[in-house]
């Protein structure tokens, strides 16, 4: 059986893998002149390639309009992070696990592991082709596909688009696919930057005692939904973690804003009874008493005067309103919500009007947070890709 896979992102080398393991005859196309481009990104910070969260959590951190009841729970059957680790030991890669749970090389960097992948792939016969932009789809039995620059088609007894979504556009994952793709008849949903930053406009005795700084230990509610962790105070607004997870929930709302509580495990009463001896200047007195960073006392108390009474003090400590503009530019985003349409792919990823097709990584309308949890999506869609794929030379 022929393959074809296209993008050379970590789904579509994973789904590479898993074809050429079982005889298939693979050919990877990449735009780029190599593969891997967006890995290498995520290794800045040391390549997060799974988590360690118990399997019913880490489930549920995956979202995404219209995406099937149990999807992840079948994906992460045929490839868990246990197995993940696994499968990078055989490359050679020892992880290990932070007390965060997330899990990285022991190295902390991705050329390692990518080295020895591509090596292990070539090994296999997988054939591949760099510098191949995919510029046209030919729904045809074989199936036919055209690339930029080069004059002859390529023929395929199935294909497996890894594409990427829109985010670091610099790697090749541009979305420049999707028009393609809804010429063809596929519904696919708007690419929208996910796990970024937000932005708001501060006043500037705010950003000169708080930009570049962090704010720690916090628990922050979006839409009625509470997530703990942290913030880093930037010149448009905020980063973090923390507020990449409300991402879903602050895109779907109309006037996107949060709330703050800086002192999660204390009440108001608790924080009102720490000031009960203070005479005079209680916003000075606030941030020795609750032991707040020039960070968070700075965004507490901004607009707030000496005459403010300490029962909104208090109670703004606990549910202090930030509100936000819109999402950064998705080229700045970590990785993109929107994608193709769960309706529009079968249980093995294959596109419904399209036999033969399948489609995995960030081209599928799904998302989930950092820490590990989107490397995980995109191994375990390539798997089930390429599974769905030689599947058909059983038929």
């Amino acid at each position: 059986m022929k393959i074809a896979v296209v993008g050379g992102g970590p789904a579509g080398l994973r789904a590479a893998e898993v074809a050429a393991a079982q005889g298939a005859t693979v050919d990877l196309y990449e735009a780029k002149p190599s593969v891997g481009r967006k890995l290498l990104v995520a290794g800045r910070g040391g390549l997060n390639l799974t988590h360690g969260e118990a399997i019913e959590g880490f489930i549920a951190r995956y979202s995404g309009p219209g995406q099937p009841e149990g999807f992840w729970n079948r994906a992460l059957e045929k490839l868990s992070p246990e197995q993940l680790r696994e499968w990078a030991a055989g490359l050679g890669i020892e992880t290990f696990q932070q007390r965060t749970g997330r899990v990285y090389p022991r190295e902390m960097k991705a050329a390692p592991l990518l080295r020895r992948w591509v090596e292990r792939l070539k090994a296999m016969g997988v054939s591949f082709h760099s510098k191949h932009r995919l510029i046209q789809i030919l729904p045809s039995s074989p199936l036919r596909l055209r690339f930029e620059a080069q004059a002859d088609e390529v023929s395929a007894d199935a294909v497996i688009l890894a594409l990427g979504g829109g985010s670091w556009s610099i790697t090749g994952s541009d979305g420049t696919w999707v028009t393609m793709l809804q010429e063809l008849g596929i519904e696919v949903n708007p690419l929208r930057p996910a796990n970024c930053g937000w932005e708001t406009t501060w006043p500037q005795e705010v950003l000169d005692a708080a930009e570049g700084s962090p704010l720690k230990n916090l628990r922050v509610r979006a839409g009625g939904v509470k997530v703990k962790g942290e913030l880093m105070v930037t010149s448009y607004g905020l980063e973090g973690g923390t507020i990449y997870q409300l991402g879903s929930v602050l895109r779907a709302m109309d006037q996107p804003a949060i709330e703050i509580d800086f002192k999660p495990e204390a009440t108001a009463e608790d924080l009102a009874r720490k000031m009960e001896s203070v005479r005079g200047d209680i916003i000075t007195a606030c941030r020795e008493r609750w032991k707040l960073t020039k960070a968070a006392h700075a965004i507490l108390t901004n607009g707030m005067s000496i005459e403010t009474p300490l029962e909104i003090l208090c109670s703004r400590a606990k549910a202090c309103p930030i509100r936000l503009s819109g999402p950064r530019p998705i080229d700045e985003a970590i990785s993109s919500a929107g994608g193709v349409c769960w309706s529009e792919i079968d249980d093995k990823l294959m596109l419904r009007k399209l036999p033969g097709i399948f489609v995995a990584g960030e081209m599928i309308d799904w998302e989930a947070p950092t820490g590990g949890y989107l490397m995980q999506g995109c191994f375990a869609t390539g798997q089930l890709a390429a599974e769905g794929a030689l599947i058909l030379s059983d038929c």
